[in-house]
């Protein structure tokens, strides 16, 4: 089994970017990392001398002792730390608490965040978690953690701070752009549950389909909330909302994008080992590869949302409607070191079926919509009919569904947006155009 969790951590978890790879692809990546190790150069013993020479000054010279185990432990971090936001030396609780995620389900405030100047950044709540109920919004800094300073400590650290007990608090001191001064926000520590798919109706004939994070069954979700949504009404179209999906299942990517493809490569990874190059495309086994399709994205999609979001721009299957995406699109492998330790080490890029990068760029909106709030202007002379004293019922739900488009319109611009392209969308394929 192959699992891409997304990017920086999620509290409560420490998820950190990850590929885990199943045990005989894991042994294959690391005999093929000693082989080009020991096919490699001669290793460079000037530098060698260099580490060993500063090794022994702070051995000989630091105002307090300090053990030989944690320089080098902290050696092994550092050099790790300068190769990219995701590499990482993994302690046994870290590996663990990796793999609890896929599960969906594990204790924590429900958020997901990175690094950014020293502070904690986040990247995005997740929905219907303590962090989200408490006003955490994406974008936001965390400057400290009840009264700890997060500058110095790394991702991990601040991590294993937030996590706790579940009903227990945190003070989370934030710095929010517009805001001039920082914000304290309690969030109370929860089991977080994760309801991987959500779906509603919009409209009558227009399908809602929200993925908050890729699980191992999230495309057997999918499928299960498009065919009740079927069983309602006669769907028109499909809103596909990825906005704030960190990410999560490669494979639950793949099966996502399948659900709207038939057929085509849906995305493919390279890297320098041979057994980094893999490719996924798309199966005739897909549950609805016609109708309608808008999808949402934000700076908090990630990772497996723009893998789905970019395989189906590239194939012409939906309009991507929203923000430019976080762009992570680097693969991590976890290799272990002994019966303790592992090394999280990034081997290989996403790229998109038309051979896009997704790393650093991520993937562009066909049609920009920004994060607004709608203002309806009032007319001056507002009275119509229906205002009118004893004026007949239109007998039908046409008001009822008006006031309906008009809240959203308020409530979330991007979606409302979304839908009116989605009725254009149906009104077209209609007509036979």
């Amino acid at each position: 089994m192959k699992i891409d969790l997304p990017r920086a951590g999620f509290i409560g978890t420490a998820l950190l970017s990850v590929c885990l790879l199943g045990a005989p692809l894991q042994a294959a990546a690391q005999a093929e990392i000693q082989q080009q190790t020991e096919q490699s150069q001669q290793l460079p013993l000037e530098d060698l001398r260099l580490f060993a020479e500063v090794f022994g000054r702070i051995k000989n010279a630091y105002v307090e002792p300090v053990d030989d185990a944690k320089l080098l432990q902290d050696a092994i971090r550092g050099m790790i730390h300068g190769l990219d936001p995701h590499s990482a030396y993994l302690e046994p609780k870290e590996f663990e608490s990796l793999q609890v995620h896929t599960s969906g389900e594990f204790g924590g405030l429900g958020i997901e965040v990175g690094m950014k100047d020293g502070f904690i950044r986040v990247i995005s709540p997740i929905d219907d978690t303590p962090a989200q109920r408490a006003g955490v919004k994406t974008g936001d800094l965390i400057t400290k953690l009840d009264d700890t300073s997060v500058q110095g400590l790394s991702l991990n650290e601040a991590v294993n701070i937030m996590r706790g007990k579940p009903g227990s608090p945190i003070v989370l001191t934030i710095v929010r752009e517009g805001v001039e001064k920082p914000l304290q926000i309690t969030v109370v520590r929860d089991v977080i549950r994760v309801a991987s798919v959500k779906s509603r109706l919009l409209d009558d004939n227009y399908g809602y389909l929200r993925i908050t994070q890729f699980q191992v069954n999230t495309g057997q979700e999918l499928v299960r909330q498009i065919e009740q949504l079927r069983e309602r009404t006669e769907l028109q179209g499909l809103v596909l909302d990825l906005r704030n999906n960190p990410g999560g299942v490669l494979h639950a990517a793949v099966d996502v994008s399948n659900a709207f493809l038939d057929e085509g490569l849906i995305v493919y990874t390279q890297g320098r080992l041979p057994n980094s190059e893999q490719r996924f495309s798309a199966t005739s086994e897909t549950v609805e590869s016609k109708l309608p399709l808008v999808v949402l994205i934000n700076g908090g999609s990630a990772s497996a949302s723009e893998i789905v979001a970019g395989a189906l721009q590239d194939h012409h299957r939906a309009v991507i409607m929203g923000e430019d995406s976080f762009g992570k699109g680097s693969v991590q492998t976890v290799l272990p070191l002994d019966e303790e330790r592992a090394l999280k080490l990034t081997t290989a890029r996403y790229y998109t079926p038309s051979g896009r990068s997704i790393q650093a760029q991520g993937i562009k909106p066909d049609i920009p919509v920004a994060d607004a709030e709608l203002k309806l202007r009032e007319h001056e002379n507002g009275i119509k009919e229906r205002d009118l004293s004893g004026h007949l019922e239109n007998g039908q739900a046409e008001a009822e569904q008006q006031q309906s488009t008009q809240g959203l319109a308020k409530s979330d611009y991007q979606l409302y947006e979304a839908l009116n392209l989605l009725k254009a969308l149906a009104i077209t394929a209609r007509n036979g155009n």
